[in-house]
């Protein structure tokens, strides 16, 4: 259970209802996760809202945000990331051995643009004040300044829900892990706090 409690949907304005809802089934099951957003109305519009509008434009492959979102959820040691998104990584054609070493120098199955989202997504989170112009250069070869944009707002904003499920214990839905194991991830593949203080 989480530190504050579960808003449930009759709660909120009625312009933020479709929001709610729709994040928390079509997006992902995220319910547990609306729940607590739902305490402030306008972050829940807003935050959830920017996501599901980036989904429907799918201007960025789902592979290479996918890549994104578990690294840096595995940086940041983020069990409630990684078991959801692991999964949908592994429906976009990354098997689940890469997952569980996307932090390896080399991941098994990745080819050259999949490293330098990886590479990228690791340098955002936790070097980004020493990014090198060559970083862009790479980016500029397989990506538009839109991708690149989005990427690391996406990225950067993982960060954040990272530190905000873990900060308010925000719990795993019923069912999240049990899709995860049908995927073939394995409970080893979760982040450890232990890793994320290395």
């Amino acid at each position: 259970m989480a530190r504050v409690r579960d808003v449930e949907i009759h709660e909120v304005p009625e312009d933020v209802r479709p929001v709610y809802e729709r994040f928390a089934r079509e997006y992902g099951p995220f319910l547990n996760q609306v729940k607590v957003f739902a305490h402030r109305p306008p972050a829940l519009k807003h935050i959830m809202g920017l996501l599901l509008a980036f989904a429907d434009e799918a201007l960025l492959s789902k592979r290479y945000l996918e890549i994104a979102l578990v690294v840096v959820s595995k940086l940041n040691a983020c069990e409630y990331c990684v078991i959801h998104h692991a999964p949908r990584l592994v429906e976009q054609g990354v098997g689940a051995e890469a997952v569980e070493h996307i932090l390896d120098d080399v991941v098994p199955g990745f080819d050259e643009v999949d490293h330098l989202v990886r590479d990228y997504a690791v340098k955002v989170t936790n070097d980004f004040h020493r990014i090198r112009d060559k970083t862009f250069e790479d980016l500029r070869r397989h990506f538009t300044e839109e991708q690149i944009v989005e990427l690391t707002l996406r990225i950067a904003l993982c960060g954040f829900f990272n530190r905000f499920n873990d900060t308010l214990q925000i719990g795993v839905e019923d069912g999240a892990v049990e899709d995860m194991l049908s995927h073939g991830v394995t409970k080893e593949s979760l982040p450890s706090h232990s890793e994320a203080a290395e």
